[in-house]
């Protein structure tokens, strides 16, 4: 039942806001985050632990408003998702075009024939980076988790489909995703990964605002198999508009190159973020002092088998 109503806000949620004026949307997608920021639910307290870290000096108040704009911040992310597919999206594309930095790296890698993993965090508009890459390259490959219901994942899919993605599922594809995703870089094409949380056994430790956690093998493990370059990409909200940044290559020396690269991406995040940590969209537990302690310990000797085999 809870999946249903899930899927059918959803689709309330593109029917009705895309149909609001600007600014009455704006108005309630705002009071709805001052809403939860006072309310203080389960993911606002983790909200707030993980930006103790990014901003460790920020006093009590400080943080109460670094909150609140962060609710925003998000809010802002789930209104403007629900009014893209009537929004122009040549009009978007020029917009994030005269906001964008770094693009010369991405037209190089291009140019060398290599592919490119863009390795990005939950920061900003992820689908508006993805409106200006679609006008920029012609298209890109993503990847999304199988949401339950079927009936939301499809619509999902089916709204990234209509800005110009090709979406794979992460499960249950008609081929491995991995070797589909090789395949596109071959090609020469741009593969697009979210890369900042992997609490999983297949994830990388690396150290993240001075504490340990783990984040995806994926997008460093593509580039050393497949040549790609490896671009880290940074997002964040203006007051009117769309920022981002693509920064240059991180070297990935091979298969063994991968926990190096990994790291090098989480400093690269970990600057954009502290730059902008009102636009980081994280909810969850992240760092491993934050997973109940038998998760932690599960997770411990993975990686200390790892290390023993590698």
């Amino acid at each position: 039942m809870r999946e249903r109503l899930a899927d059918l806000a959803y689709a309330a949620g593109w029917r009705l806001v895309r149909v609001l004026p600007e600014p009455v949307a704006r108005a309630l997608f705002d009071r709805a985050a001052d809403w939860a920021a006072r309310r203080g639910g389960e993911g606002v307290r983790q909200l707030r632990a993980n930006l103790r870290r990014v901003v460790p000096k920020a006093g009590e108040q400080e943080l109460d408003e670094l909150v609140r704009l962060s609710l925003r911040s998000y809010a802002r992310y789930w209104r403007e998702a629900f009014r893209l597919p009537s929004m122009d999206l040549e009009a978007a594309y020029a917009a994030c075009d005269e906001m964008i930095s770094g693009h010369e790296n991405l037209d190089a890698a291009l140019a060398e024939g290599r592919g490119v993993v863009a390795a990005l965090p939950h920061c900003g508009n992820w689908d508006m980076a993805g409106v200006w890459l679609v006008g920029h390259t012609g298209g890109f490959t993503t990847v999304v988790e199988r949401l339950k219901p079927e009936s939301l994942y499809r619509r999902f899919v089916r709204f990234r489909e209509s800005l110009g993605f090709e979406v794979l599922p992460l499960t249950g594809g008609e081929r491995p995703v991995a070797a589909v995703l090789a395949e596109r870089l071959r090609q020469n094409k741009v593969v697009c990964l979210l890369a900042d949380r992997d609490l999983t056994a297949g994830g990388i430790p690396v150290t993240f605002f001075g504490e340990r956690t783990m984040m995806p093998a994926g997008p460093a493990h593509l580039a050393a198999t497949t040549g790609a370059a490896l671009l880290p990409v940074g997002l964040w909200f203006t007051e009117d508009g769309w920022s981002f940044r693509v920064h240059p290559p991180i070297r990935v020396a091979g298969p063994d190159g991968v926990a190096a690269a990994t790291q090098s991406l989480a400093d690269v995040f970990a600057a954009d973020i502290a730059a902008h940590p009102a636009d980081w969209h994280m909810m969850q537990k992240l760092w491993l002092a934050d997973l109940p302690p038998s998760r932690r310990r599960a997770l411990e000797r993975v990686l200390a088998r790892r290390r023993d085999t590698a």
